[in-house]
């Protein structure tokens, strides 16, 4: 965890610095915030959904999430008000580096036929989403304690002003982009 830190400082910072040309440091992207998020439609019916949910969350980031409840009624999808419709857990500092580091280097590689994430899945800004259809390929996940398989978004929050500053700081911290 202090070791991507460091890692930052020493190899993505000035690699950034010379490839884009900044006049001061402060001018070099850098990773804000990553933001997991777990919609979970049945946990209108069931509620007991939430609580795996969460311990799932909790033991893949580390941090106890944050329940997300809906704020609006929808009558179509036969949704209430304040019904609880999702997990998010946002984060920051060492736990975040942990937590990218654990993804690149082996959550990812655990993925069956796998040959890099997308590199054009930037929103414009210079902040990256991607999708995971499946929480058991962190080695945290025991398949016989999990309910049903679930999915997850993780959201790479940057300061990046435009998506190549993006993904050349996400590459150079270790992200496996398909070619």
């Amino acid at each position: 965890m202090a070791r991507m830190k460091d890692f930052y400082k020493s190899e993505v910072a000035p690699a950034l610095m010379d490839k884009f040309g900044y006049k001061s440091t402060m001018q070099i992207p850098k990773l804000d915030k990553i933001v997991v998020n777990v919609g979970c439609g049945e946990a209108k019916d069931n509620s007991k959904v939430v609580d795996a949910i969460v311990k799932d969350i909790e033991t893949i980031t580390g941090q106890h999430p944050t329940i997300c409840r809906a704020r609006k009624s929808v009558a179509n999808f036969k949704l209430r008000e304040g019904v609880t419709i999702g997990v998010k857990v946002t984060l920051r500092g060492d736990r975040m580096y942990e937590f990218l580091d654990r993804l690149f280097n082996v959550a990812l590689p655990r993925v069956r036929d796998f040959r890099g994430i997308n590199p054009n899945a930037f929103d414009g800004r210079g902040n990256y989403n991607m999708g995971l259809k499946e929480q058991l390929i962190f080695p945290e996940i025991e398949f016989d304690k999990i309910d049903k398989v679930r999915g997850m978004d993780i959201c790479f929050v940057t300061t990046a002003k435009t998506d190549e500053e993006g993904r050349e700081l996400l590459k150079l911290m270790g992200a496996p982009f398909a070619k």
